[in-house]
């Protein structure tokens, strides 16, 4: 993922959590922040140390952002998204992983049909 396309400053993940609409299921919680004139969407990660170790958390940013790279195309392109995973995440595989962010896309009604 590009530089350009993630949110990594703390003020940028606390206005999302501030201004945003959030959605969720029982692996991830997403916060949709409209951005006017943005031609691209951003996304931030959160993965807390109550869900694992290192290597597990660092699995579930790497599922995440592939299924995102994937979903790419279906995404709205206006919005800036924080991803918050759950615990169940980590016992889930990739497959599982884009599977249900599919589904909390579809719930926030951020995700074009295919």
């Amino acid at each position: 993922m590009k530089k350009e396309f993630r949110i990594k400053k703390n003020k940028d993940f606390q206005i999302a959590f501030q201004k945003g609409q959030s959605f969720a299921n029982r692996q991830f919680v997403v916060y949709a922040l409209k951005k006017e004139g943005q031609d691209f969407f951003r996304i931030g990660l959160s993965v807390s140390k109550k869900i694992g170790n290192a290597v597990t958390r660092n699995r579930i940013k790497r599922y995440v952002r592939q299924s995102i790279h994937e979903l790419h195309d279906q995404v709205s392109q206006e919005n800036d998204y924080v991803i918050i995973a759950r615990k169940p995440t980590a016992e889930m595989d990739f497959f599982e992983v884009k599977k249900s962010l599919t589904h909390v896309l579809k719930v926030g009604k951020v995700l074009k049909r295919s």
